[in-house]
């Protein structure tokens, strides 16, 4: 056998045994040895290093006392920690026994000078009491040189990743999970931190450095290749300039969770660190809401979903049913989703539940659906989304996005529902589209039928939901995983983006605030150019644009527009409680118009593209096609 292959042999040997937990019969035995020894260094210190202690009889007393430490390890239970976890709990359990082992000596010492017969265990005062910090200093010293012994074994043998920590206060956990981690995948070269109160310290042996020290000499010096940012406290924007100085450097940015997600507030566990995701380099705070008027309105009600298993009639599911529903209905066409979004929430294990797969625009069996369940409060969230497909099929984004809304809207009227809660978007104000088009005529239909209605028909408007099925993120996402290029249709294209919660969190709000007649929007703060969404993925994944992955500008797809709006022309907003959550000022509407070519669309399955979309733009003076065939249209 060659040198090289015994020593990979021996090495393999070696991480196996260093990534093995000491047995705990193990550790108890060793453990009792070490006393045994810390009770003959005890007398050695009494007698001045000298073995003339023969009138002592020490072997009965060694055979008590490892019979004693026996006892008072059983009682503290020190040695079933992990060693090479050691920290500050294990030696002060150690410490423990210790102290409980010196009283067990002092009651010996006590009764054996009382007790005619027991003078073999006559022991020292001073020997017990040296005992006590022999035994202790050795009991934590053995375990504090095993746990150094692992770490250096598996920094040999597992090529962990050389990083730097930012931010140096919640960074010492980071730190401390890392080192205790069974098998290291870090080695810490240093902590970066702004504060002066933390530069020039150390942590672990490791220094705090400024920020301006991190540059790519010292980067490539120390062959680090990764940055974990460990400031959960930090505002998204805050977490965006942090990070893109990291990925101008060319490091893989990783970071944690906020702290309530933590073990507590100075534990950490090392799976919760994380590649850092494009929704928290998002330039805005997120939005939150607590309302514990929700509750107060959901609890104990019958509530309808529509477009239940997507993604946003999902989440708004998983929202609801924390607030104790008398019954859920979840409602959609896609059998797939809905049974994964069934089996989800009987793995939560709730049970208010109904899943029904059904068409909204089955007047038949949405009506047998009302009448049996009788639902108190609707969010209505089936739609059909994706425009280059409703550009192109014009006939089916109105039989479900007006159509199918009006039927389950007349079922509300019909059957009292309280609230109606529409799930509307911003590509609804001022429409270049055919699929924000009918939304907005859905929205104008609602707003109508308000009137000489007691059903409340609430709208909320948002913009691109990130994470959402077909939204830009997981095209990019895919995009990526074959290589690139990731294609953007226009260089100077925008728009404004919200996570899953915190769309589904307005559509909540909007249904307990909302008197009726209301179109509610959110100040989402500065749309996001998707050029510079596109070249932030492509660092977040480890390669550089264009050298590794390029982006391809695809040019405006047909009824695409350059930015959105959530006011249309004309409209203006009203505060409400929330500074974040604003009432759209509505233009007057011509209901009789309205309601004149919602009647006139019933036909539709008889007519023509351009016929339907010229009843759209008769409907919405405001749309506009952009970038589309039916431009044709708006010059007549």
């Amino acid at each position: 056998m060659s040198l090289k292959r015994l020593y990979i042999k021996i090495s393999r040997w070696l991480k196996i045994l260093a990534n093995k937990s000491s047995p705990r019969w193990g550790v108890l035995l060793i453990d009792i040895f070490i006393i045994i020894n810390a009770f003959i260094i005890a007398y050695l210190i009494r007698f001045n290093f000298s073995f003339h202690f023969g009138s002592y009889h020490i072997f009965p007393q060694l055979f008590l006392v490892a019979f004693l430490a026996f006892i008072s390890f059983l009682i503290t239970g020190s040695f079933k920690g992990i060693v090479r976890h050691t920290g500050l709990d294990d030696a002060i359990s150690v410490t423990k026994s210790g102290v409980i082992l010196t009283l067990f000596l002092l009651v010996v010492v006590f009764v054996s000078r009382k007790v005619p017969g027991l003078s073999d265990y006559n022991i020292p005062l001073s020997v017990v009491g040296f005992n006590f910090f022999v035994s202790v200093f050795l009991l934590i010293s053995s375990r504090i040189i095993y746990k150094i012994f692992h770490q250096k074994i598996m920094s040999h043998l597992g090529s962990p990743k050389r990083v730097i920590i930012h931010g140096a206060h919640t960074g010492k956990a980071v730190f401390d999970a890392i080192l205790a981690a069974s098998e290291t995948k870090y080695q810490v070269m240093a902590l970066v931190d702004e504060r002066s109160e933390y530069i020039g310290k150390s942590i672990h042996r490791k220094p705090v450095l400024p920020p301006k020290k991190i540059k790519k000499s010292f980067l490539e010096k120390h062959e680090i290749k990764e940055v974990i940012i460990s400031k959960p406290e930090a505002t998204s924007l805050e977490l965006l300039n942090i990070a893109n100085r990291y990925l101008e450097l060319g490091l893989k940015v990783k970071t944690v969770p906020y702290i309530n997600s933590w073990i507590d507030e100075k534990h950490i566990r090392l799976n919760q660190i994380k590649e850092l995701n494009i929704e928290e380099l998002l330039s805005r705070t997120p939005i939150k809401i607590d309302n514990p008027v929700i509750k107060k309105d959901i609890e104990g009600k019958v509530i309808f979903i529509t477009g239940a298993a997507g993604s946003i009639g999902s989440e708004i599911a998983n929202q609801v049913m924390h607030f104790n529903p008398e019954l859920l209905v979840l409602i959609d066409q896609s059998e797939s989703a809905l049974y994964d979004l069934q089996q989800d929430f009987i793995s939560q294990s709730f049970k208010a539940f109904k899943v029904i797969v059904a068409d909204i625009r089955d007047v038949t069996s949405m009506t047998a659906y009302f009448d049996k369940y009788r639902p108190q409060i609707v969010y209505h969230a089936a739609a059909y989304k994706h425009v280059p497909l409703m550009e192109e099929n014009p006939y089916e984004a109105v039989k479900v996005n007006i159509l199918g809304s009006k039927k389950i809207m007349d079922l509300a009227i019909q059957y009292r529902v309280d609230k109606f809660v529409m799930v509307s978007t911003d590509k609804a104000v001022n429409p270049t589209n055919v699929m924000g088009a009918t939304k907005r005529a859905a929205e104008m239909y609602a707003t109508c039928i308000q009137k000489n209605s007691q059903t409340k028909f609430i709208i909320t408007r948002f913009g691109n939901v990130l994470g959402s099925n077909g939204s830009v993120i997981k095209l990019f996402q895919k995009q990526l995983k074959r290589g690139g290029p990731l294609t953007v249709t226009h260089k100077n294209i925008n728009r404004f983006f919200m996570t899953i919660p915190e769309a589904c969190n307005l559509v909540l709000e909007a249904g307990t605030m909302g008197k009726g007649g209301e179109i509610f929007v959110f100040d989402m703060g500065q749309p996001v150019r998707i050029f510079d969404l596109a070249i932030k993925m492509i660092q977040l994944s480890g390669y550089n644009y264009p050298d590794d992955i390029d982006i391809k500008i695809t040019g405006l797809r047909p009824g695409e527009k350059l930015y959105e709006e959530v006011l249309g022309d004309g409209e203006g907003h009203l505060p409400t409680h929330h500074e974040k959550v604003k009432i759209a000022q509505l233009r007057s509407i011509d209901c009789e118009n309205v309601f004149k070519k919602i009647d006139d669309l019933k036909n539709c399955h008889k007519m023509t593209n351009f016929e339907i979309v010229k009843i759209l733009k008769d409907m919405i003076p405001e749309f506009v096609s952009n970038n589309s065939e039916y431009q044709t249209l708006d010059q007549n």
